[in-house]
């Protein structure tokens, strides 16, 4: 188009440093999220296990996977121009995000697993992941137009399907700790493997500065949002750390058992106690 030029675009205007904070986020939420799954297994369905696949979906979706959006879009520039976020968009992006993700976790872990709800809840997530990417873009304001490579967007959504998949799996078969790290690991890749594979399609054409650009800048809306993420993962610890461990689970029930077994002995003796002072009388 006449009067419409190519913008040189950076996505790692600060360095690696918004990369690796956006990988640690997003290692983060997927290690906190799949601890809550593992919680949730052990759980017999009901109230509890939706609890904590409601936790899940908080971890993965807000900060494994939203949050890691908005940090790597710390780094995203355009030369010469200035960039904002438009609010209401940027929250929504964040509510799609966790609900999504809260989705699959109840398409997959409400009701008995199985590979078809593994490949449906993943499915969904996925698509829900990438609809969540291109809105938190579509709040973006810019002096110029953005557009989005086709290959790149499809591939992007290729990969975000991918990962919901194999994510919401990871949440069916992984218990134990060293297990649940190295699945964090994967999903931190596979998270920032398809933000940055769609933000490597980015075109944005300049036009005429804007003297007044609507929307807050992304260093406004930092603090609000660690803020945010330091309140969920403050909760997500003490939730995970008041439920009852396995082993005092077990112990209660032996103490139980033994309890029990004391108050059915006691029974036994006092019914027994009157046959005995008859019979003492007889003879």
């Amino acid at each position: 188009m006449a009067g419409l030029l190519s913008a040189e675009v950076h996505h790692f205007t600060y360095g690696p440093i918004t990369p690796i904070l956006a990988y640690a986020v997003s290692v983060l939420g997927s290690l906190l999220g799949l601890t809550c799954t593992a919680r949730a297994r052990r759980l017999d369905p009901g109230a509890r296990r939706g609890g904590w696949l409601m936790l899940a979906a908080w971890a993965i979706g807000g900060t494994g996977i939203w949050t890691m959006h908005f940090m790597a879009m710390l780094g995203f520039g355009v030369a010469g121009a200035a960039l904002r976020f438009d609010i209401p968009i940027t929250v929504a992006s964040a509510v799609l995000a966790v609900g999504v993700v809260g989705i699959g976790l109840f398409i997959v872990g409400l009701g008995k697993p199985s590979v078809v709800r593994v490949l449906l809840g993943g499915l969904f997530t996925g698509l829900g992941v990438a609809s969540m990417h291109y809105t938190g873009m579509a709040a973006l304001r810019v002096d110029g137009t953005i557009s989005h490579s086709r290959n790149l967007v499809i591939a992007s959504v290729v990969i975000a399907v991918v990962a919901a998949t194999v994510a919401l799996w990871f949440t069916l078969v992984v218990s134990k700790p060293g297990t649940t790290f190295a699945s964090a690991l994967v999903m931190g890749v596979a998270v920032c493997g398809m933000h940055y594979t769609a933000m490597a399609g980015v075109r944005v054409e300049s036009t005429q500065p804007t003297l007044h650009l609507h929307g807050a800048t992304a260093g406004t809306l930092l603090l609000p949002i660690i803020v945010l993420v330091v309140l969920v993962v403050v909760l997500l610890f003490y939730a995970l750390l008041s439920e009852p461990k396995e082993e005092d689970a077990a112990a209660r029930a032996f103490l139980d058992r033994q309890a029990a077994d004391r108050l059915a002995a006691q029974q036994a003796t006092a019914a027994a106690q009157p046959i005995g002072v008859r019979r003492t009388r007889l003879r």
